[in-house]
């Protein structure tokens, strides 16, 4: 009777290490204000991106991915909480995130997941759920950055921030609990402003002359809001600390924590850009063109190593048996203007802004080279990661799943997806909005001291340069499009936007 005991309660130990071992492995590369437009997975000719192209080509690339707040610290509080900005509290940047509320990796850590978060998270304070930790300190530096552990203590280290946080990713998966499945965000501060490549990208793109898009020259009409931003690469980009003109790098903070190696490297490369900007006698339009040149050269310098990092950690989890049964996602934080509209930079709800790439690779569940049309937000990023390691999503959550889009048993998961955008003044002077987009059309409304509607089709104007929302042709479209609206911010319970549009009946 003992024997047989012992061999059923051996059974059934075995079956449950069994089922938690089938709980699949997540790898979530989070990255900062990196473009769609940048991806070649994506059909962009501004470069070759063959590390995150590899994950699509492996896995499923998403073609309708947006995000509910377009700005960085609240778009990972909404990843982490699976609820908008209004209901997690963490509307803009450069204030402590509430950690007192629910996160979707405290589901997975009572699941038996070990969880991490390493490099960029930009929320001023560390939530739970995370077993460990080893964040850039606010926003991170590009060069000898700082990092913060669990306990808040700093530590500087010595090299180039992305290869940095990818080697830390690395270690920590080499001494990881390899009893437990896992869960590891790689949080990597590129492509954010201000754009420093690695030394060996420097001039990785000089031989390059990048198209102007159609709408560079932007004049607004009809679009109040787009008008009165402080965003454009003509009058806001500026010469020495974005484009590195004549830089002071004894004052600037980024240039001054480099060590006396990587500054002759740097300087060596941006003297000759200076030299060759005096000597072009640049002014009018021949400069506002030159400036978008060298912002196109530096952020998809940037981006090479981001994408060589992407690669170094597919190679790792695939040389060390762990791609089978582990999920890898590649994300932003929200999307990016390379020149669309005259602009860098994000916040609006237009289309460079309010879409993120996202690609999924997950072997045995995503059938390769898949590509996913229906809309997903960021919101639905954490639920859908519990739902396919088995748990059920916190039911205060307000995204959901899009698993069913992975295997093709659903085509969509949402017929119109809500935004809400709120810092102003600063920086840039985007005014607050809200709006819903369908698969077809968008209706914005700016609120406060600007006070007005948009309406796009982004059938016939993908570029949203026409704005509908004063044609009279269209008006029954606009109350149709405002009653899917107002249900939307009764649904995720905005009631600054309830109240407005009840106003304004």
């Amino acid at each position: 009777m003992m024997k047989l005991l012992f061999l059923v309660l051996s059974f059934f130990t075995a079956a449950g290490l069994s089922a938690q071992q089938r709980q699949p492995n997540i790898v979530f590369i989070l990255t900062d204000d990196h473009a769609y437009q940048a991806i070649s997975a994506y059909g962009g000719a501004l470069a070759q991106t063959p590390g995150i192209d590899r994950i699509a080509r492996e896995g499923a690339i998403f073609r309708n991915s947006f995000v509910s707040n377009s700005i960085c610290g609240p778009s990972r509080a909404c990843f982490l909480t699976g609820k908008y900005s209004h209901i997690n509290g963490y509307k803009l940047n450069e204030k402590p995130f509430n950690i007192h509320q629910a996160v979707f990796p405290q589901q997975l850590q009572q699941a038996g997941y070990q969880t991490a978060w390493i490099g960029k998270m930009h929320l001023d304070s560390i939530p739970f759920g995370l077993d460990y930790v080893r964040i850039l300190e606010k926003q991170g530096h590009y060069y000898n950055p700082v990092f913060i552990d669990k306990q808040y203590k700093t530590e500087k280290q010595q090299g180039y921030v992305t290869d940095i946080i990818t080697r830390f990713s690395t270690d920590w998966l080499d001494n990881r609990d390899t009893s437990k499945p896992f869960f590891l965000v790689v949080g990597q501060k590129a492509t954010h402003r201000e754009w420093l490549p690695a030394p060996e990208d420097l001039g990785a793109y000089d031989d390059r002359d990048f198209p102007l898009p159609p709408n560079f020259f932007d004049n607004y009409a009809g679009r109040a809001a787009a008008k009165d931003q402080d965003m454009t690469i003509d009058k806001t980009m500026r010469l020495a600390e974005d484009l590195k003109v004549h830089v002071n790098y004894d004052k600037a903070n980024d240039y001054n924590r480099m060590d006396s190696a990587q500054r002759k490297i740097f300087k060596a490369y941006y003297d000759r850009i200076s030299q060759a900007f005096d000597e072009a006698h640049l002014a009018g339009e021949a400069l506002v063109k030159w400036k978008y040149q060298r912002y196109l050269k530096d952020y998809l310098s940037t981006a090479k190593s981001l994408d060589r990092n992407v690669g170094r950690l597919l190679d790792y989890l695939d040389s060390h048996g762990l791609k089978e049964n582990t999920i890898v996602v590649y994300a932003s934080d929200q999307g990016f203007y390379m020149g669309e509209h005259g602009w860098f930079d994000k916040r609006f709800m237009y289309e460079e802004s309010l879409r993120t790439p996202f690609l999924m690779r997950y072997p045995g569940t995503i059938k390769p080279g898949s590509e996913v049309n229906g809309m997903i937000m960021n919101i639905d990023w954490g639920p859908t990661l519990l739902d396919l390691a088995g748990i059920k999503p916190d039911p205060a959550m307000q995204g959901q799943s899009f698993a069913r889009l992975l295997t093709g048993e659903a085509q969509q998961i949402r017929g119109a997806l809500y935004y809400h955008y709120y810092e102003f003044p600063e920086p840039h002077h985007v005014h607050p909005h809200f709006g819903v987009r369908t698969s077809r059309y968008k209706l914005i409304r700016f609120y406060g001291q600007l006070n007005s509607w948009e309406l796009y089709d982004l059938t016939t104007d993908p570029h949203e340069m026409k704005n509908l929302a004063g044609d009279e042709k269209y008006a029954k479209l606009v109350k149709s499009l405002r009653a899917q609206l107002t249900t939307l911010a009764v649904k995720y319970k905005d009631q600054e936007v309830v109240d407005l549009l009840a106003a304004e009946k």
